[in-house]
């Protein structure tokens, strides 16, 4: 149908950061994939219209139909009926309702503007959309959007409903359309977003009666009056004095794209009784009411605030392998834009979360900001069809003493262990992060902990990624590491030592330590004296301090014993 075709090209800007590459299927595949994610769909659309559950989250909803969209058009598939075909009801809407362009960032905002005069902006209140027919002054109706020409009668909550007014002060015949929301107090969305609050109000409104409380609880806004006064600000001014005074009070009229953009952060980040997704921009004048139809038209658009929660697909599980051995389970996604930052990875924290969320690789999962930073996995939204096996280390492979070398599956943790010595927790060496050590452990010029003692110049720029500048620089940082005190050298190691611990002496009085005497130690208990006693008696430790005595590292040479003795 037309329409779908006119939908399709305008959503078309809302896919995904990765939209454009499609997945590398067969053709068997494709189809298994795509009929998954139907029936999911559907599965949410159901719940959701018949029997007001969300059973996710508005914005991953949407991102999940885009996605849906974007693989029927990767594989020439035809699309399958949209989102409202459970959401028709029996009941014709006097005039429809029609959908609404989605502006996804500046660009097109400005764009869609460029050829418009007379534009108002609104917030988009996050909510239900509904009919209001009044007959003679008096409310008589109420409808469910539905699929845009047919919805439900929701007129049986009328009289709990005490946001709508149900007799007007004058004896007019009048639909209006607007949104039911729930009221919430002092909501800033870019604090607390959604809240659900879509989903809270479509499960009220679906139960067979409604109580006085959840009633009180439901509040209303009239976007339109389809069959009003010719220009905005007539229709605003007289929806006041019907008693919808909301309509006015957030209404403005805006010139360019800097209005927009300021009224869009002011409404995201400044406290308003609704939640809302964005805002709404409208032009003054529009066709007569009954040319309106159930797909979105060229005299009004949205422009969303940005995702709370990002879709993403997961490309693979990678298990990192830190200094101390501990797994932590990293899912490489699929890059995608949330807040404005670019995600490309995110950690599930602990084996025990990934097998219990058992994500693969081709899942789609929800991704937030922790604290507006720090990426944080959220749930598996949809599971792919096919679902390679995924095999962590096996337990106890990793641990406090594995990998003081880069043998063989050891890079990881070994790498880890430099960063360690060399980072603000040890030796404190300039230049010296993950990269650099990388580059030296790829190259084979460091395969033990102390390799780098020995680098000169020449070695130093053999390596790829490593010019002469940034090998005298190296070279800087490393001797400044071999000058650093004992002490510090050890805390670069990882010894398990509390810091209140003071750790003096030399390696040879300290390897001589039994548990016991770690445990007289103020500070120190059993199992931490433990820790200690066979931090300094396992052999590849033995072997780094033997290895640093020859470099006369502070402490740990035969030379510096016999004095400190």
């Amino acid at each position: 149908m037309p329409w779908m075709l006119l939908f399709a090209l305008l959503i078309l800007p809302l896919l995904p950061a990765h939209a454009g590459q499609c997945p590398a299927w067969s053709a068997t595949q494709a189809a298994a994939e795509v009929a998954s994610l139907r029936d999911t769909l559907q599965r949410w659309d159901d719940h959701y219209h018949r029997l007001g559950q969300a059973q996710v989250a508005d914005e991953l909803y949407d991102q999940s139909r885009q996605r849906l969209l974007q693989l029927e058009q990767c594989f020439a598939m035809e699309r399958e009926l949209g989102s409202l075909a459970s959401a028709r009801g029996p009941i014709a809407h006097p005039i429809a309702h029609t959908g609404v362009v989605k502006l996804p960032d500046e660009t097109a905002v400005a764009h869609w503007l460029a050829s418009k005069s007379g534009v108002w902006i609104q917030p988009k209140v996050d909510g239900v959309a509904a009919t209001l027919i009044y007959q003679q002054g008096r409310l008589v109706k109420v409808l469910s959007r539905g699929d845009g020409l047919q919805g439900h009668d929701w007129s049986r909550h009328i009289a709990k409903l005490t946001a709508l007014p149900r007799q007007l002060p004058q004896a007019l015949d009048l639909t209006l359309q607007g949104e039911l929301y729930l009221r919430l107090e002092q909501h800033v969305q870019a604090q607390a977003g959604s809240a659900n609050a879509r989903g809270t109000v479509a499960g009220l409104l679906a139960r067979k009666q409604l109580g006085a409380e959840p009633g009180t609880s439901i509040g209303l806004f009239v976007w339109d009056w389809p069959q009003g006064p010719a220009r905005q600000a007539e229709r605003l001014a007289k929806l006041r004095e019907l008693g919808f005074p909301d309509s006015q009070s957030y209404s403005h009229p805006i010139d360019n794209l800097e209005h927009a953009s300021q009224w869009r952060q002011h409404w995201y980040r400044s406290p308003l009784p609704f939640a809302t997704d964005g805002v709404i921009l409208r032009q003054d004048s529009r066709p007569p009411a009954e040319r309106w139809q159930a797909n979105a038209p060229y005299w009004i658009a949205a422009w969303k605030h940005p995702f709370a929660q990002a879709l993403a697909e997961v490309r693979e599980v990678h298990f990192r392998v830190g200094r101390t051995g501990k797994v932590t389970p990293l899912l490489k996604l699929r890059p995608v834009a949330l807040d404005d930052r670019r995600i490309t990875q995110v950690s599930l924290g602990s084996l025990a979360r990934w097998r219990a969320a058992d994500v693969r690789p081709g899942d789609q999962v929800a991704i937030s900001l922790a604290g507006l930073a720090i990426p944080r996995f959220e749930q598996v939204v949809h599971r792919a069809v096919q679902r390679p096996s995924v095999t962590p280390p096996a337990p106890g492979r990793y641990h406090a003493h594995s990998c003081w070398q880069a043998s063989e599956g050891c890079q990881e943790q070994f790498i880890a262990r430099l960063t360690w010595l060399s980072g603000k927790h040890g030796l404190a060496m300039p230049g010296t992060g993950p990269g650099t050590w990388q580059r030296l452990v790829e190259s084979g010029r460091v395969s033990a902990i102390g390799d780098w003692l020995a680098l000169d110049a020449e070695q130093l720029m053999g390596v790829p990624g490593i010019s002469e500048t940034t090998a005298r620089r190296l070279l800087d940082a490393f001797a400044s590491g071999r000058a650093r005190p004992f002490e510090q050298w050890l805390r670069a190691l990882g010894v398990p030592a509390p810091r209140a611990v003071l750790l003096e002496g030399s390696w040879q009085t300290l390897a001589q330590r039994s548990p016991s005497d770690w445990q007289a130690l103020p500070g120190v208990g059993e199992t931490r004296a433990q820790q200690l006693s066979t931090f300094f008696s396992t052999a590849a430790v033995q072997g780094i301090a033997e290895r640093l005595g020859k470099f006369d590292v502070d402490g740990f040479s035969q030379r510096g014993a016999s004095t400190a003795q």
